[in-house]
């Protein structure tokens, strides 16, 4: 019997099979129930997003503390209306009465609390007068501004639109896409085509399908809610949706294909459903396991943006799980022998050993050094490139063209510099209260930001109400994205102010800071993930040189999507192919978060082939028949799940968002290379190398042996 599939989680998989078989109904409108709610509660309370990113510890959140703390209002939201007219002036008369007439409006809707027209006087009206911004404050916060608000303040300013002025929203107001529709019929499509050729029926092919859309349901109705108690980013519900359907499909399928087995074996329908749940489902059970915890290990890096992502992706692994074992079993129960029905293509059941993964698996470990050495090649060819790596951080100007957040940002460069949309706030703490405009503390700190290198612009210094604070708007010369803006940052806190202690804070700060961090404790999180890992497997499968021989082999599919993520956004191969304009820095914080998750969804494969092995290994005791009995019976479950979860993930680089675009890249990389080289090569071809080395067990005493 499978090492993963004996003791508490099979006896536990073992009630949930035998429920679904004894209450079908009742497990089947459960999940109907569970689902129809969040989604009522999903269309009356809406899902918010907040592409904010905090630091807890770091010195641009302290800035950004300090001010929330002195000024009122301060964490309130402020968006942007942006101007444009192809000649003349934005403050010439005709134009500033359009202009007021569109404030006025703005004014009317509601929770705007204050509109602050363009102003030569302000410095929010370009030296051509052409383009300027009108700053619209509001008495919520950032989550709080949704589609709809944003969607009513730009047709309240339609006076200025009438007047032949351009009007797009900015700020807090230009909103991220967050559709998915189209991914996710892309990926539903291939999904369906890839099971009706592995199941044949179009019954059969349609059930993890469903599995995965009530995952999707339900995992993005719970993650849309909680975005109204805590910060949620947009690419969490878009991480998630990739996720739900990826597992969610991959875990159907693996319980589906093992109930489809033991009938086909001349087991009972239902009895072959409580064996389905009890042997595939405690696989699959400990398969999601390593996923969460592998995605548990992000809270190491400290940064709740990761934090979110890693609950958020493993709220959806969770509900994958519970799914294919429950409201898969009762779906079974219901259907009968149903599931083989609507036949579309006649399944080819031969034996495995004439299957075309049984020739592959003979080839391997008849000549398991030559492959181990070609595939060892190949995938460090694929990782090279890593050593190139550019991160960095993606701003409004790498969003496809045409877009509101990309058109607003290119007409604010065009008007005032590129370092317009990547403000730096400095906040300056004064010994002693400041005693008005003339304290010379303030003329000291001007003067000091103005000579900062690379500093385009100072605005005039802001005191709080009680003089115990000072922030300081600095446009610098460059865009968010360039590291010479960091620079900056660094620059002005580098060099000391007399009477005042300086912090540098903004979304631009606080993502350089973050960027720090993140390089500090990635070796913690690899070192913590890859050992946790291992001793899962250890656990389940009690062979020490399989557990470290697996947690070191998934680091190689990590590393080939690393390679794929620079080749493409780094250099810029075939990067205009993602719809993007040329090469951009890969996003700091989606390494660490591609490791964690990608960690966990190649151990998946790992288990279902190692648990193949073992079953043969203590059947017969021939390291290489099992090797080769193992790949053979598993290669094409393995790479038809891989197939689906590769064209998934693949789709969501059509998104517009190009950390979406980033993720989606380097997951379809990650788990081709993974499913084909990694598990149809390396891995068996090391055991056949190892040969009874792999189940070697120290003398322990493990409790009841399988």
């Amino acid at each position: 019997m499978k090492a993963v599939e004996t003791g508490a989680t099979r006896r536990a998989m073992t009630c949930l099979g035998r429920l679904a078989v004894r209450r079908p109904w009742q497990v089947i409108i459960g999940w109907l129930l569970l689902t129809a709610t969040i989604g009522a509660l999903v269309a009356g309370f809406g899902r918010p997003v907040e592409e904010d990113v905090s630091l807890p510890g770091s010195d641009a959140q302290l800035g950004r503390d300090l001010v929330e703390a002195h000024v009122p209002g301060a964490s309130n939201a402020t968006g942007q209306i942006i101007l444009k007219i192809p000649q003349g002036r934005l403050d010439d008369p005709a134009n500033q009465a359009a202009i007021a007439a569109a404030a006025m409006q703005v004014r009317q809707v509601e929770h705007v609390v204050e509109v602050v027209p363009p102003s030569a006087q302000l410095g929010t009206i370009s030296a051509d007068g052409r383009i300027g911004y009108a700053t619209v404050n509001f008495d919520l916060g950032p989550r709080e501004v949704g589609h709809d608000l944003s969607d009513r303040v730009v047709a309240a300013a339609s006076p200025a639109a009438e007047a032949g002025i351009q009007t797009v929203p900015g700020g807090a107001l230009a909103l991220p896409e967050t559709e998915t529709r189209t991914s996710e019929l892309l990926g539903l499509a291939v999904a369906l085509a890839v099971l009706l050729v592995a199941f044949g029926g179009l019954v059969a092919a349609g059930l993890p399908l469903l599995t995965a859309v009530v995952t999707l349901v339900c995992g993005l109705g719970l993650i849309g809610l909680a975005g109204h108690v805590t910060g949620m980013p947009s690419v969490a519900t878009t991480l998630a949706t990739m996720i739900g359907l990826g597992v969610g499909i991959d875990y159907a399928l693996f319980l589906l294909t093992r109930y489809r087995a033991l009938l086909a074996a001349g087991t009972p329908g239902k009895q072959a459903i409580v064996e389905t749940v009890a042997s595939s489902g405690s696989a699959v059970a400990f398969a999601g396991g390593t996923v969460i915890v592998a995605l548990g290990g992000l809270a190491i890096a400290g940064v709740p943006i990761l934090t979110t992502l890693g609950w958020t992706a493993g709220l959806t692994v969770v509900l994958a799980v519970a799914s294919a074992t429950t409201l898969l079993p009762a779906l079974l129960a219901v259907l009968g022998p149903r599931v083989n029905s609507l036949r579309l293509i006649r399944a080819r059941d031969g034996e495995i050993d004439d299957s075309r993964w049984g020739r592959i698996a003979d080839r391997v470990t008849r000549h398991p050094l030559r492959y181990a050495i070609a595939a060892s090649v190949v995938l460090l060819a694929l990782a090279a490139p890593v050593l190139g790596m550019k991160l960095g951080q993606t701003d409004a100007g790498d969003q496809p063209k045409g877009s509101a957040a990309r058109t607003g940002y290119e007409m604010l460069a065009e008007g005032f510099g590129p370092g317009i949309n990547g403000p730096i706030s400095v906040v300056a703490e004064p010994d002693s209260p400041i005693t008005g405009p003339a304290d010379p503390r303030l003329v000291s700190l001007t003067q000091h930001l103005k000579a900062t290198p690379g500093v385009a612009r100072v605005e005039q210094p802001r005191v709080a109400p009680d003089g115990a604070l000072v922030t300081v708007r600095v446009i610098p010369a460059t865009a968010p994205s360039d590291p010479a803006t960091i620079a900056v940052v660094e620059s002005i806190l580098d060099t000391p102010v007399e009477g005042m202690r300086l912090h540098a804070t903004g979304q631009t700060a606080i993502r350089g800071a973050l960027a720090d961090r993140i390089a500090d404790r990635m070796p913690w999180l690899i070192g913590i993930v890859v050992l946790v890992s291992a001793l899962l497997l250890l656990i389940a499968f009690r062979a020490p040189v399989i557990a470290v021989k697996a947690a070191l082999m998934n680091l190689l599919s990590i590393g080939a999507a690393y390679g794929a993520l620079t080749a493409v956004f780094t250099w810029g191969w075939g990067v205009e192919l993602t719809g993007l304009d040329g090469p951009i820095p890969v996003e700091a914080y989606l390494p660490m978060m591609l490791f964690a998750l990608l960690f966990g969804l190649s151990m998946d494969y790992e288990v279902f082939l190692l648990t193949a092995v073992q079953e043969s290994w203590q059947a017969t005791r021939d390291n290489r028949l099992s090797v080769r009995r193992g790949l053979a019976g598993t290669g094409k479950v393995i790479t038809s799940a891989a197939l689906i979860m590769v064209c998934v993930f693949a789709s969501f680089v059509l998104h517009t968002n190009p950390v979406v675009k980033m993720f989606g890249l380097g997951m379809a990389v990650a788990i081709a290379v993974d499913a084909t080289i990694i598990r149809g090569l390396l891995v068996p071809a090391t055991m056949a190398l190892l040969g009874k080395a792999n189940w070697w067990s120290p003398a322990w005493r493990w409790g009841r042996q399988p």
